[in-house]
């Protein structure tokens, strides 16, 4: 479930008015405001960066010099501060809000509104409207079928979409066009759904030493590749890979949050708390609370569980407010955390209508149907699972409860 930063020279708070432009501006009626970054997100001159970006933007955009480009580039600006901040709800409509102005003011610039459109097509998918964010795409293609960058997009569509052969397809396009951190790190993907897991650690280790040393976007390519190595059963690796990411980003809120399921996956509570806990404290993300809930119920503390759980669903109802599709994550929680199967039935069949052809949407749908006791249907989504012989291990164990050998369920 589941890739640039800025803001102002004064710092701005949740709680201060937007700024409003010219009337003659487009048809964007207020600048979306920027959000402060609490204090461990801030690294440093990074912030004071962004903030000055910000200000230059709204200034331009303001003046109506180059408001174009300044649009577009907020815009950018947003989606970075999204996964930086974990403020989904409020920067993903704002980056749409203000890319939608651009595209309504019709520029002259070719260049423009291709970036603009590509720029688009990436925020849709962070909203998981994954149809949405491939027609999107392909509008772009038609533009300029040669930057690597729309490539990216559209892999990441097909993927979720569960179309992997056109996914490959484009992958191959993209690093021929450019072989980067991004390109590398698709290919990963697809290997891994193709059930290549060592060449997908291989190709995640080229991303990585792509990446500049620092940045966000090379901490979360590292921090990918010691999931894949949790994932297939080398925890010291991965552990090794996720405090290698705090020296370089420190006090990075994934790196910490991954760190916390690693030890609430040993049975460390103590240490998984300590690293939850501060992941929740930098960035409200979805998964680390999920996980406090896991740790609170583990170690018998109910009321805490309660409220944490409370605080998720709230999360998620504000991340479909603000235009997310989270019947996945919907279910994951009733399922996981409420353990009420027929509920979490419920979102998965609506996310199945969506995108029947996701092996992960079908490899949840057959573990919930194998719970539930319903072998049929269970079968039947587990084949459908199965068919890019992926190895992940919930698969792997729901093949062998059902007794599905991995060429069977092709």
């Amino acid at each position: 479930m589941r890739l640039l930063l800025f803001s102002l020279l004064i710092l701005f708070s949740a709680c201060q008015p937007s700024e409003r432009p010219s009337p003659t501006q487009s048809r964007l009626t207020e600048i979306p405001r920027l959000l402060d970054r609490p204090e461990s997100t801030r690294h440093g001159q990074e912030w004071d960066q962004v903030q000055n970006r910000y200000t230059q933007y709204r200034d331009q955009i303001l003046s109506e010099k180059e408001a174009d480009k300044a649009l577009l580039q907020l815009a950018q600006l947003f989606t970075v501060e999204a996964r930086v901040t974990g403020e989904h709800g409020h920067y993903y409509p704002a980056a749409l809000q203000t890319l939608d102005a651009l595209l309504d003011s019709a520029p002259d610039d070719r260049d423009l509104t291709f970036l603009a459109l590509t720029t688009k097509a990436g925020v849709l998918l962070s909203q998981h409207q994954f149809a949405a964010a491939l027609e999107t795409g392909k509008e772009a293609l038609e533009m300029n079928p040669y930057n690597a960058q729309i490539y990216g997009v559209l892999v990441d569509a097909q993927v979720e979409l569960g179309h992997y052969e056109k996914a490959v397809e484009l992958a191959d396009q993209m690093v021929a066009i450019r072989p980067d951190l991004r390109s590398y790190a698709r290919v990963s993907y697809l290997r891994e759904i193709h059930g290549l897991v060592d060449p997908a650690i291989e190709a995640m280790q080229l991303a990585v030493s792509a990446g500049l040393p620092g940045t966000e976007e090379a901490a979360w390519t590292r921090l990918q590749l010691g999931q894949l190595y949790e994932r297939y059963g080398q925890p010291q690796k991965a552990e090794a890979h996720f405090l290698h990411v705090l020296t370089e980003r420190p006090a990075y809120p994934f790196a910490l949050g991954a760190l916390g399921k690693l030890e609430l996956e040993r049975g460390d509570y103590a240490k998984a708390e300590k690293w939850l806990t501060q992941a929740a404290e930098a960035i409200p993300e979805l998964s680390f609370y999920e996980d406090l809930v896991r740790l609170y119920q583990a170690t018998g503390r109910n009321a805490e569980a309660e409220k944490t759980l409370n605080a998720v669903l709230l999360m998620l109802q504000d991340d479909v407010a603000s235009g997310h599709q989270m019947n996945l994550e919907f279910a994951r929680v009733c399922a996981e955390l409420m353990h009420d199967d027929r509920r979490a039935l419920e979102y998965l069949l609506r996310e199945y209508d969506q995108r029947p052809d996701n092996i992960d949407v079908n490899r949840e749908l057959a573990g919930l149907y194998t719970r539930m006791g319903q072998t049929g249907e269970a079968q039947f989504h587990l084949r459908k699972a199965a068919r890019t012989n992926s190895r992940h291990p919930e698969l792997v164990s729901l093949q062998s409860e059902m007794g599905v050998d991995r060429l069977s369920a092709n």
